[in-house]
């Protein structure tokens, strides 16, 4: 087997160690790119597919490549195998598309909130004079059930709905912010969570407003301590990554937190609508905490991402960087 140098970049390989290796073995004997070469190999076409390659010893990341197998009619058996990554392109595609659901999902939240908070007011003044007017406190039992439902519906609503107005943005430390969420969330779960952080302590203050960043936060941090169910491992992260584009504007450089579980991970079937109001797969849970989480991030510019498998789901939350100066 050859390999140029683009080929070595790739695999993270050189061609002196490859000599004599098999694509597949160097490939962990991926079955989609097992079955392009069998089929090249048996029918003489040319066949194309996209490829997911798990970390190696050069890169930390797994990554997206476009995989073209051609045959070579040289006088023996060969195939060339074309690998393209495009995990960058299909990132940005993933951005759009997130962006694009969380557009629908504020429009959903929206039209909601509007049906179910016009009429809460009048049925709770109702209830009210209602309950002025009876004598017997069995009755009025069930007055105080409409109210204490009442008001209960009017705060789901504020849930959807989110924290209102422009942000009010201060110069904040993230790993300040980080480590209260921590606090609140440690206070909520009694059982002892295994937290790990791995902090960038180069990063500088940014512009946030602490009320809405807490919040999204600790959406995002529920859901992992949620996923662990009191046996696991959740790991926190922050870093300052460069030339970083959120929809159609470019970041010289933006701040990176990520909080990843080592939980079960997100099912399949909910992974491309988990940021749609009301979906969830936590069956004593809401579905509005990360389209809420979504709204706070898109009011900085920001954008919340993730990947998740069984044993990784990472949150990645994106926030355009304004060094003003460095984080204590």
């Amino acid at each position: 087997m050859g390999l140029n140098p683009a080929a070595e970049n790739i695999l993270g390989i050189s061609q002196r160690r490859a000599c004599g290796e098999s694509l597949l073995r160097l490939l962990d004997d991926d079955p989609e790119l097992r079955d392009i070469l069998s089929r090249v190999g048996a029918t003489g076409d040319h066949y194309a597919n996209e490829l997911r390659l798990g970390p190696n010893e050069v890169e930390s990341d797994e990554r997206i490549v476009d995989c073209r197998v051609s045959p070579i009619d040289g006088g023996r058996a060969a195939l060339l195998v074309e690998l393209t990554d495009v995990t960058r392109r299909s990132k940005i595609s993933r951005e759009n598309a997130l962006l694009i659901q969380h557009g629908a999902g504020r429009q959903m939240i929206r039209q909601l909130a509007h049906e179910i908070k016009n009429p809460l007011g009048g049925i709770r003044g109702s209830a009210q004079l209602l309950a002025r007017q009876l004598d017997d406190e069995e009755l009025t039992e069930y007055t105080d059930v409409v109210i204490s439902e009442t008001d209960r519906l009017a705060n789901l609503v504020d849930t959807l709905l989110g924290p209102g107005g422009a942000p009010n943005k201060q110069p904040l430390n993230v790993h300040e912010l980080i480590e209260y969420v921590v606090r609140i969330i440690e206070a909520e779960d009694r059982r002892s969570l295994h937290v790990v952080r791995d902090y960038d302590p180069g990063l500088p203050l940014i512009e946030l407003d602490r009320d809405q960043m807490v919040q999204a936060l600790l959406n995002l941090m529920r859901n992992a301590a949620a996923a662990l169910d009191g046996q696991g491992t959740i790991t926190l992260r922050s870093r300052a990554v460069t030339n970083f584009t959120i929809g159609d504007i470019r970041h010289r450089v933006i701040a990176s937190i990520e909080i990843q579980d080592d939980g079960p991970g997100i099912p399949a079937d909910l992974q491309d609508t988990v940021f749609y109001p009301l979906v969830t797969g936590n069956p004593h849970g809401t579905g509005l905490g990360l389209p809420a989480a979504q709204e706070l991030l898109s009011r900085h510019g920001g954008l919340i991402e993730f990947e998740s498998r069984p044993g990784r789901t990472i949150f990645f939350v994106r926030i355009p960087l304004d060094q003003k100066g460095p984080a204590e």
